[in-house]
């Protein structure tokens, strides 16, 4: 008996799924997308987006950089000063309050969740070309890159969505019409190159605002990437995640360097929780833990070891 051959969509029927699907995520996110302009002090310009309806909304650090005030403006026209709540060089992250009431919100989604190869659309305001949309993929996960005051900003997502100056603070928005990421850099030089900072570090750094006005952290001196994790060293390290944190450099003679961490150790745990990524070593990294005793959970090629790190508070 012959079998049928198997039945494939047409090109156009797949292009026409694909620009629905962007279309109805622009659809959802798109009116809460807004444009800043600092007042006072030296000029610029970006994108941001509203987050609650009391007019929260999220944008870059190197948007607003010290300006006190700036001017949001959206699609639809209407346009209010803003205060700008707090800043965070580390993750380029900002909080502004503007004045009003919003109707439309762009929902933070969890970016724990990405995987390589999702669709990626970034929403801003581009050279003066006012709520431009390009899509693309997300290209890797768990980067790190240096922020423009030269500090390392780690869970980095890298997409191929094509970004230009004024798309900085922008959101990147999933199929699903959610925001994975905060827009914020590309570079120079590259061609199809750019990064956004993960929507749960975004997460923390918002709430940590809100609560505190800055964002507190505790500090051992390293940078970190997020890695698979073998299967043999999560049995040993007694951990059920496949994924954990890579040392990419350790600060001489920072907590972690004086705790024995070195290049190349994966911690697949603090005080027994996984650390399965960079946003998770961020978040655990809180002030609550500034000297305190830190169990981590080491792999290395000779095995796994428990090494004790007392973080220091973090320099503003």
């Amino acid at each position: 008996m012959a079998l049928a051959a198997p039945k494939f969509q047409p090109d156009e029927t797949l292009l026409d799924a694909y620009s629905t699907t962007v279309a109805d995520a622009v659809d959802r996110i798109g009116p809460a997308v807004c444009r800043i302009e600092r007042i006072g002090g030296p000029g610029g310009h970006g994108s941001g987006f509203v987050i609650a309806p009391d007019g929260l909304v999220v944008t870059n650090f190197h948007v607003v950089g010290d300006a006190r005030t700036v001017r949001v403006s959206m699609p639809d026209g209407a346009s209010s000063e803003g205060r700008v709540l707090g800043r965070d060089p580390d993750t380029d992250i900002a909080l502004v309050r503007a004045d009003g009431s919003f109707a439309d919100v762009a929902p933070l989604g969890d970016s724990k969740r990405l995987r390589r190869g999702q669709i990626a659309i970034a929403i801003g305001n581009p050279l003066g070309f006012e709520w431009t949309v390009t899509s693309g993929v997300v290209s890797a996960l768990g980067r790190s890159m240096r922020a423009s005051t030269g500090r390392l900003i780690d869970d980095v997502i890298q997409t191929d969505a094509a970004l230009n100056p004024g798309n900085s603070g922008g959101p990147l928005v999933s199929s699903a019409g959610e925001v994975i990421g905060v827009n914020t850099a590309m570079i120079h030089g590259a061609q199809g190159i750019a990064f956004a900072v993960a929507s749960n570090t975004a997460n923390f750094v918002i709430s940590e605002i809100i609560r505190f006005g800055r964002v507190r952290r505790a500090f051992i001196g390293v940078s970190a990437d997020t890695v698979n994790l073998p299967r043999r060293a999560a049995l040993l390290s007694q951990v059920s995640t496949s994924t954990a944190v890579r040392l990419r450099s350790v600060e001489k003679d920072g907590p972690a360097a004086s705790a024995g961490l070195r290049e190349g150790d994966i911690i697949a745990a603090i005080d027994g929780r996984p650390v399965t990524g960079v946003d998770d070593l961020v978040r655990m990294l809180d002030a609550e833990r500034i000297g305190r005793e830190t169990l981590c959970t080491v792999v290395r090629r000779t095995g796994v070891s428990q090494v004790t790190v007392t973080p220091v508070a973090r320099a503003s």
